[in-house]
């Protein structure tokens, strides 16, 4: 995997540690460069198989701090003069980001070390798992600046937080600590800010020790149970778990697992 300007991207085994390194700019997502980034990322991950477990994080005091506002401005608001061309702007720009990112095939991980703003705090929600720092604060900010989620976080944040809890963040636009986060779900656990990468790895290696084809089998499934028939992801079930039978990594594992039964 190659790094870019804005993702700097390292490996430990199987997990590949990706951390957005632009803290002048409180690792914001709105330029053009960040968007090619992540897509990139993304591609490369997918295809690399020897990966099994992604964790994300940012650089410096903030996670992200969402949309930068003058590039909001200029690139993709009022300094384009049409409508028309607003909207194309989030389609090939930043609403790029959640589909490379919901079509990653490997569990993802966010490691929420400080701020996350408007698009940053979607920024989350596209990760499978989310542990925040005591320092992190999460606000589904859009309306404040008289905008609406345009990263697609209206579908993202109820699925994390519930509807009711969607709704009060984003109708109001205000912050909620780490704490609250963890009492309405939208994080697992809440670590001082020294112990998050080190709780982070804890847990991408407790993942990367499964199969690489399960993992990313199991992660298919959970995101086609989202908005699938039960029939149907039972059926898709029962495809992917005749591939898993045939994988060198369930034969190892279930020799292991009879060896220790003594059969």
């Amino acid at each position: 995997m190659t790094m870019s300007e804005f993702l700097k991207i390292d490996r430990e085994g199987a997990i590949a540690i990706v951390t957005m390194n632009r803290p002048e700019t409180r690792n914001a997502l709105s330029d053009e460069d960040v968007v090619g980034a992540f897509v990139k990322c993304c591609e490369d991950i997918n295809a690399d198989l020897s990966v099994r477990v992604m964790i994300l994080t940012g650089a410096g005091p903030a996670f992200s701090s969402g949309g930068n506002l003058k590039t909001l401005r200029d690139t993709v608001g009022t300094g384009l003069g049409e409508p028309s061309m607003s909207r194309y702007a989030y389609r090939d720009g930043i609403q790029r980001i959640p589909m490379a990112l919901y079509n990653l095939e490997v569990p993802t991980i966010a490691a929420v070390n400080g701020p996350a703003y408007g698009a940053g705090n979607d920024l989350t929600c596209m990760c499978d798992i989310r542990i925040a720092s005591e320092r992190a604060v999460f606000a589904e900010s859009f309306v404040k600046l008289g905008l609406t989620p345009g990263d697609g976080g209206a579908w993202l944040l109820p699925r994390v937080v519930g509807m009711s809890r969607a709704c009060e963040m984003s109708f109001t636009g205000e912050a909620i600590d780490a704490q609250q986060a963890l009492e309405w779900g939208m994080v697992s656990r809440v670590v001082p800010g020294d112990e998050l990468m080190p709780a982070a790895m804890d847990l991408a290696r407790r993942i990367a020790a499964n199969s690489g084809p399960a993992l990313r089998m199991t992660k298919r499934l959970i995101r086609e149970g989202q908005h699938t028939r039960l029939d149907t992801l039972l059926e898709m079930s029962a495809a992917y778990q005749a591939l898993a039978h045939h994988t060198a990594e369930h034969e190892s594992a279930l020799d292991a697992a009879l060896q220790r039964l003594g059969k």
